[in-house]
């Protein structure tokens, strides 16, 4: 009884509030919203209650579920520590609302954790300010917190210009990645997305095809050219021609030519006919290799090249651009949060340092892959050096003791410098007298005289 009546004069607390308050169970789900907290997520208690409060930036997740990810508490409030962090919401009019949240776990540690308290300030007036903080915080080292608030940012900004949110990167080559999608996504060019393995280019193929969010896009066919034959693209391009002309939509449907480097040449001679003949729908290609290069060297179509490259789009190897490692790690370990079960903050630096340092010979896809392991291996709130997987330590142990490389031997140079030794001393046995060192060498006066000269131990008399 006395239990019950401490928990609801803890409501009437709460609600009296006049600052933001919500409460998570043990089980990450949202148990109370105070009217204050309502108002400023634009949802209603009812509507907030039971969601899962999961640590991520998701723009694939909407309503009430993203604003639950929105006031996820850092990973480590779950092991009994407290920490607060800076939570921006839309408002009615649509502009962010960030505050200060202190978080604070209720019970005496983690094993005995019946929940959390959060506790949001006064609305941060100056919002730029915060923009301009995170903007400084990309120039430095970043804690996981810093990275989930840029990675969060950097979503909401995306998420109002393209449909998807794999554009993430401040260098100057996602810069220009991301310039070239929006001017493509605007026309109906045909573009060729270049780049080696696991870059993305599909990713970067269907920004292009579904362009800004708020824009109804027409029907996307992915075909695998390695396996594509010239009948069933002849029939895939009638299908395609025949469902635009039923239903026509404000944007036309787009064939998505994937590794469109290695189409057959049964394939590329009936896709040239097609495009001549006059297509309903538009066609975006990936490929590995520039095809103006392969038609060039005479390994693709000139025609076909010209046609599918109106526009290119070159993506560079992650190695090429680590800057951006930190800020694509954080989001891929927010997708892993985003499905359940185990949350993490983000990487330790240590952990960072070392993805630096790894060359990435599978490039985004397999950091994807190596984070989604450390995810999994990880126990405390954060994915330290021990979590990563072992084929990372085992490359930077032989990057650390590279292989000895024997020297190469290069016959003449070495018997070369033999045969000017035994003439420097069959020339000294004789104090000069090239007759005397001719015979102890065994040969010719005029043939010692002319190794002399091409040894460079005599002047040539011409």
């Amino acid at each position: 009884m006395a239990l019950r009546t401490l928990a609801a004069d803890l409501v009437r607390l709460f609600d009296a509030a006049a600052g933001p308050v919500f409460v998570l169970d043990d089980k990450r789900r949202i148990v109370f919203v105070n009217d204050a907290c309502a108002a400023w997520t634009g949802c209603s208690a009812n509507e907030l209650a039971g969601q899962e409060s999961r640590y991520h930036s998701s723009a694939e997740v909407t309503g009430p579920a993203a604003v639950a990810a929105a006031l996820a508490p850092p990973p480590e409030v779950w092991n009994g520590h407290r920490a607060s962090a800076i939570v921006s919401l839309a408002g009615l009019d649509g502009a962010l609302i960030p505050r200060h949240v202190d978080f604070v776990p209720l019970g005496t540690d983690a094993l005995e954790m019946v929940g959390v308290v959060a506790i949001a300030s006064a609305r941060i007036a100056d919002a730029d300010a915060v923009e301009a903080l995170a903007g400084n915080q990309a120039t430095r080292e970043s804690s996981a917190q810093e990275l989930h608030e840029r990675l969060a940012r950097w979503r909401r900004k995306l998420a109002g210009r393209f449909h998807l949110d794999h554009l993430l990167g401040d260098s100057a080559a996602m810069r220009q990645v991301r310039n070239q999608v929006e001017l493509a996504a605007g026309s109906a060019a045909s573009v060729t997305v270049i780049g080696p393995a696991g870059c993305g280019r599909q990713h970067v193929a269907r920004a292009i095809h579904y362009g800004r969010a708020a824009q109804a896009a027409g029907s996307l066919v992915p075909l695998v050219c390695p396996l594509l034959s010239g009948s069933l693209l002849e029939s895939t391009i009638r299908a395609m021609a025949r469902a635009s002309s039923s239903t026509p939509t404000a944007r036309p449907a787009t064939l998505l030519l994937c590794e469109a480097d290695q189409l057959a040449a049964e394939a590329q001679e009936q896709l040239a006919r097609s495009i001549a003949s006059g297509l309903s729908f538009r066609i975006i290609a990936t490929a590995r290799e520039s095809l103006a290069t392969l038609a060039a060297q005479e390994k693709f179509r000139p025609d076909l090249a010209c046609a599918l490259s109106t526009v290119e789009i070159r993506l560079v190897r992650l190695v090429d651009r680590l800057e951006d490692l930190p800020l694509v790690a954080q989001r891929f370990v927010e997708e892993q949060n985003r499905q359940g079960g185990k949350q993490r903050a983000g990487l330790s630096p240590e952990a960072i340092d070392r993805l630096m340092i790894y060359t990435w010979p599978g490039n985004v896809a397999e950091l994807a892959e190596v984070i989604a392991a450390a995810h999994a291996q990880a126990e405390g709130p954060s994915i330290g050096p021990g979590d990563l997987p072992a084929k990372i330590q085992l490359v930077l142990d032989a990057l650390a003791r590279p292989r000895k490389v024997e020297p190469t031997i290069v016959l003449e140079q070495f018997l070369a410098r033999i045969e000017e030794e035994l003439i420097r001393r069959a020339l000294a046995r004789a104090k000069g007298n090239k007759t005397k060192a001719a015979r102890l060498l065994g040969m010719t006066r005029p043939r010692l005289y002319r190794r002399l000269v091409q040894l460079g131990l005599e002047k040539d008399p011409e």
